[in-house]
């Protein structure tokens, strides 16, 4: 897909995104909260059942601009004992970084304008909830441009260590068969995605 017929897509599904109802949203966020709580309650008794007692560390994001808002999900996993992370953009065109917050911890505006948690340990997510503008039934995901998701997901997949992506999108963002996206070499495809309506690919729990 050319760049233009990339940014041209973004815009659309800005659009349809920025056109949800206000109710509709709330409903929306509450359901994928109980969907993925359920599947990390899931997640949590497979893990012990082999032997996994580490803790899980769980990559969230802040929701701008109409994304969808999973603050409750973190509220209730940091309750369980998972540790949450924030990403911070630390220059452009690099990876991100994973910071532990908690919902009573003060974040800082960082590039583009987007709060982030204050600085510490760098930290090494299990599973990734990633912002989702737009995606395929196979997996592939539309961001905002910048490649940050994806040269983070390539560099954690370098590294040889075992994660989940799973794309956190609106009913929305689903792009049909007949738009004709393709995903660039660079794009690295989700594990699964979560919407209101449900699961899309649903990732086991281990």
């Amino acid at each position: 897909m050319s760049k233009n017929s990339a940014d041209l897509l973004r815009m659309r599904l800005r659009s349809l995104r920025e056109c949800i109802p206000v109710a509709e949203r709330q409903h929306g966020n509450a359901t994928m909260c109980a969907t993925l709580l359920s599947w990390f309650e899931a997640r949590r008794l497979a893990r012990t059942q082999v032997g996994h007692t580490e803790p899980e560390i769980v990559a969230g994001f802040w929701p701008l601009d109409g994304e969808p808002d999973l603050r409750p999900l973190y509220a209730k996993l940091h309750a369980m004992g998972v540790t949450i992370a924030l990403p911070i953009v630390v220059k452009k065109q690099a990876p991100l970084e994973f910071h532990a917050w908690k919902l009573e911890d003060p974040l800082a505006r960082g590039a583009f304008g987007v709060l982030e948690p204050l600085r510490g340990e760098v930290l090494q997510p299990t599973v990734l909830l990633v912002p989702t503008l737009g995606f395929t039934e196979l997996g592939a995901r539309i961001g905002y441009g910048g490649g940050y998701y994806d040269r983070t997901l390539a560099q954690i997949n370098e590294r040889g260590q075992a994660f989940t992506t799973i794309g956190i999108a609106w009913d929305q963002a689903r792009i049909e068969e007949e738009a004709g996206h393709q995903p660039e070499e660079h794009d690295y495809p989700l594990d699964a995605i979560v919407t209101p309506s449900g699961w899309i690919q649903a990732p086991p729990p281990v």
